[in-house]
């Protein structure tokens, strides 16, 4: 390694759940530093998810949307001999909700004719239920992944 590991940040629980993972997703919302429009939207959109699931427990709904788009492998380049390959690498459980997390804000974005909120509700819901552009992104990285299985010796 050329330099040292950054030190992670200490996060503090959202306010109205005292949950981790919905602070980093705000996090993940968040643009040009506005939190508490972030927040905002975050909140309207879990409620709105739910009341369209008819659940309750708003953390549980995104939890589990979070698991439905987390992948597993991630392919990574390696340039051996001339000729690069994708290489199948695991993915730790931090980073791969992190992507996920990524892929939702990104494919609600790319919905278009609603409001935010709205549009991240739908996600969150259609990949509650394993459906939706960031499930549908998982699933296309794993069968990049299995497809190019053969190259997972030249790991590094």
């Amino acid at each position: 390694m050329r330099r040292r590991r950054a030190d992670k940040r200490e996060i503090t629980p959202d306010p109205k759940y005292k949950n981790l993972v919905i602070t980093k997703f705000m996090n993940v919302i968040m643009v040009c530093g506005k939190k508490s429009t972030a927040e905002w939207i975050v909140y309207q959109s879990l409620e709105n998810a739910a009341k369209q699931l008819g659940k309750t427990d708003v953390v549980e709904i995104l939890q589990k949307a979070l698991d439905n788009a987390r992948p597993l492998l991630q392919l990574k380049s390696r340039r051996v001999g001339g000729a690069t390959y994708q290489i199948p690498i695991e993915v730790t459980e931090e980073k791969g909700i992190g992507m996920a997390m990524r892929w939702i804000r990104n494919s609600a974005k790319s919905r278009k004719g609603k409001s935010m909120e709205d549009r991240l509700a739908e996600e969150i819901r259609d990949a509650y239920n394993g459906q939706g552009i960031a499930v549908k992104k998982k699933e296309e990285i794993h069968k990049m992944a299995e497809a190019n299985r053969a190259f997972s010796h030249y790991r590094w």
